[in-house]
C-alpha cells in the first residue's frame, strides 16, 4: 500500500509528542522516587513506544535495531502480562479483559509483533516504514501472519473506542503516574465526618466575637482552589499529570498502532 510521506510524518510527529509528554510526566512526578513510582511503568512504556513508532514511520528517526526493540517489547509484554494476572487473579476471564493493565498489554504485544513479524528488504537492519511512502513497492515491508495483525487491529480499535467513551476524570480509570485518585464523594463524606473547625472573624461593631463553624472538607477544598504563592500546583504539573493528557496519549497510540498494522498487512 502506497502512503503519502506527509501522512507518515504527521503520525511520527504525534508519537514524538507522546514520548515527550511521557518523559515530562516521569520527570514531574519524580518517578525515580518511592512516592512518584506509581504507574511509572505505564508512562515509561508510552515513552519507549512513541520513540519506536516514530522510528518505524520515518527512517531518519530510527534509534535501535529491530532485534533490540524486540527484546524491549518482549520484556514489556511479559511485565504487563504479569501485572494483569496479579490484579485479576481469581476474578475470571472478564477481569482480564477489563483490567487496568489490559490495554497496555495489548499495546506492548502489538509492538512486539510488528518488529518480530516484519518481512522484506529492511527486516534485517534498522526499523523503518519509509518504503511505504511514495509508492516504492520494491522497498515495502510486509508482515508475517497477517491474520494475527488483523486481530491486533480489532483489539486496538476496541480499546481505543472504550477510552474515547470514558470521561477523563480522576475516577481511577485513566491512571496518572505518581498519583492515586479516589472518588470525590466518599472522600468528602469522610472528611466531613472527621469534624469541623472554627473560623474566628474580626470583632464586630458591638465588640462581640462571632464563631463560625465550617466543615473541614470545605476548608480543604477552598485551600486547594486558592492560588497561594508557593503552594499552588505548577501549571506544567497540573497539565502533564492530568487524566485528560493520559487519555489523549493512549488514544493517539492506539490509533497510530492500528494505522501502522493496517498499512502493513
Amino acid at each position: 500500500m502506497s502512503i503519502p510521506a506527509w501522512i507518515l510524518d504527521i503520525f511520527a510527529a504525534v508519537m514524538l509528542l507522546v514520548a515527550a509528554v511521557s518523559a515530562g510526566q516521569l520527570a514531574v512526578a519524580r518517578a525515580w522516587t518511592r512516592s512518584g513510582a506509581r504507574d511509572a511503568d505505564i508512562a515509561g512504556s508510552h515513552l519507549l513506544m512513541g520513540i519506536a513508532m516514530a522510528g518505524m514511520l520515518v527512517a531518519s528517526l530510527s534509534t535501535l535495531s529491530n532485534v533490540a526493540w524486540e527484546v524491549v517489547f518482549a520484556v514489556m509484554t511479559a511485565w504487563f502480562a504479569w501485572c494483569l494476572w496479579r490484579e485479576s487473579r481469581g476474578q475470571g476471564i472478564g477481569a482480564l479483559v477489563r483490567g487496568h493493565h489490559a490495554p497496555h498489554l495489548v499495546h506492548s504485544a502489538a509492538m512486539l509483533y510488528m518488529f518480530a513479524a516484519l518481512a522484506g528488504p529492511s527486516s534485517g537492519g534498522g526499523s523503518g516504514m519509509s518504503g511505504m511512502a511514495g509508492g516504492s513497492s520494491a522497498g515495502m515491508q510486509t508482515l508475517h501472519a497477517p491474520t494475527l495483525a488483523l486481530v491486533f487491529v480489532l483489539l486496538l480499535i476496541a480499546y481505543t473506542v472504550r477510552d474515547l467513551d470514558r470521561q477523563a476524570r480522576a475516577d481511577g480509570y485513566f491512571h496518572v503516574v505518581g498519583r492515586r485518585f479516589t472518588p470525590a464523594g466518599p472522600a468528602l463524606a469522610t472528611a466531613g465526618a472527621a469534624g469541623t473547625a472554627s473560623v474566628v472573624p474580626p470583632t464586630g461593631v458591638d465588640g462581640a466575637v462571632a464563631t463560625v463553624t465550617q466543615p473541614r472538607a470545605a476548608q480543604t477544598a477552598d485551600a486547594a482552589a486558592a492560588p497561594e504563592t508557593g503552594h499552588a500546583e505548577p501549571i506544567a504539573e497540573r497539565l502533564l499529570l492530568s487524566p485528560a493528557v493520559v487519555k489523549g496519549c493512549r488514544v493517539a497510540m492506539g490509533v497510530t498502532m492500528a494505522f501502522m498494522l493496517i498499512i502493513m498487512i
